[in-house]
This record gives structure tokens, C-alpha cells and sequence, in this order.
């Protein structure tokens, strides 16, 4: 990956910032592993959308806590009347409440969708595009790596240096002076 400020290639992929100018590269690896496609950042006040996973066990738990209202009053309701109609109302509540609403919340929890992953928030995005191809700032990082190394660092090895191979032209001399030798 090379630095959109100033070009620098970068020695790893998850640097965070250039090792010539200092510029942040957050952006650049985020840009890269989304292919191409621009982060869309929201605003810290901007309401969170809610996820069905996480929309499903509210709904459970509503149902559970009203079920712990609505059963005893409609239990109170069936002791006061002789009638079989509120006492099979009761005894209804009683179960859509106390068993659907733990049903609905461990459906909602193994079955529904979560929320998508967050992208970090850095704050709003700017009005107007920021000069991050403009002339390079004076920064107070570190200078680049040399290019070239120094002649006396150490280098590896070369095997094939320690014994030369021999020319074509070394036996070819030596065959044309023996030709010599044995035509006087």
C-alpha cells in the first residue's frame, strides 16, 4: 500500500499512519477492504437503528413484564365473578404472557438477524473534502527508511561467490595451446 499524501510505500498493511508524512491511513485500509466503496459515518446524535434480533427480545420482554400486570388483575377479575368467561381469560393471559414472551426472546435471540457490524465514528463527516492530495505538510514524524544501504552493512552470503566457475574461454584457450604445442 502506498501513502496517498506522499507516496510512500508502506511496509505493512496495518499501519495506521505514514512512516514519511505522518498521514493517517485509518481511512485508506478501511477504503481498500471495502472495495473501493466510501465508509458512510454517522452522527453521534443520529438514533441507532434497532435490529430485529434485538427488537424481537424487547418485544419478549414486554410481553413477560405485562404479563406480570395484566394476570393478576385479571385473576382478581375472575375471584369477583362467578362467570367461566374471565377465568378462561386469566388462564389465557397467564400463558400467552408467561410462555410466549421467553418464546419470543429465544426466537429473536437464535433466529433473527443482529445488528450489522459499526464503523467507528470519528465525528461528522467535514462539509468539504479535505486536502489529503495537496503538497505535503511539514510533519514531525520520522524520516523514511535509507533507499540504498550502506556498503558496510552486512549482506547475505552469495554461495555461488565462494567458488567461481570456471570460462568457456579459459578452455578454449587452453585447447588452442595445446594445438600449438603439438603442430611445431
Amino acid at each position: 500500500m502506498f501513502c496517498p499524501q506522499c507516496g510512500q510505500q508502506q511496509v505493512h498493511g496495518t499501519v495506521r499512519f505514514c512512516s514519511r508524512c505522518g498521514f493517517p491511513l485509518d481511512g485508506v485500509i478501511q477504503l481498500l477492504g471495502s472495495g473501493g466503496m466510501l465508509p458512510v459515518y454517522r452522527a453521534p446524535d443520529e438514533p441507532v437503528p434497532m435490529s430485529p434480533r434485538r427488537r424481537g427480545v424487547k418485544q419478549g420482554g414486554i410481553l413477560l413484564l405485562s404479563g406480570a400486570v395484566i394476570v393478576p388483575i385479571l385473576g382478581v377479575l375472575a375471584s369477583l365473578s362467578n362467570a367461566a368467561f374471565p377465568q378462561i381469560l386469566a388462564a389465557l393471559a397467564a400463558i400467552i404472557c408467561f410462555v410466549g414472551g421467553p418464546l419470543r426472546m429465544l426466537y429473536a435471540g437464535l433466529f433473527e438477524e443482529g445488528a450489522p457490524r459499526r464503523l467507528p465514528i470519528y465525528g461528522p463527516p467535514p462539509l468539504a473534502a479535505p486536502q489529503q492530495f495537496g503538497p505535503p505538510r511539514q510533519n514531525t514524524a520520522l524520516p523514511p527508511a535509507p533507499a540504498v544501504r550502506s556498503p558496510s552493512a552486512w549482506r547475505k552470503p552469495n554461495t555461488a561467490e565462494l567458488a567461481n566457475p570456471p570460462s568457456v574461454t579459459e578452455n578454449t584457450t587452453r585447447l588452442l595451446d595445446k594445438e600449438d604445442r603439438t603442430e611445431r
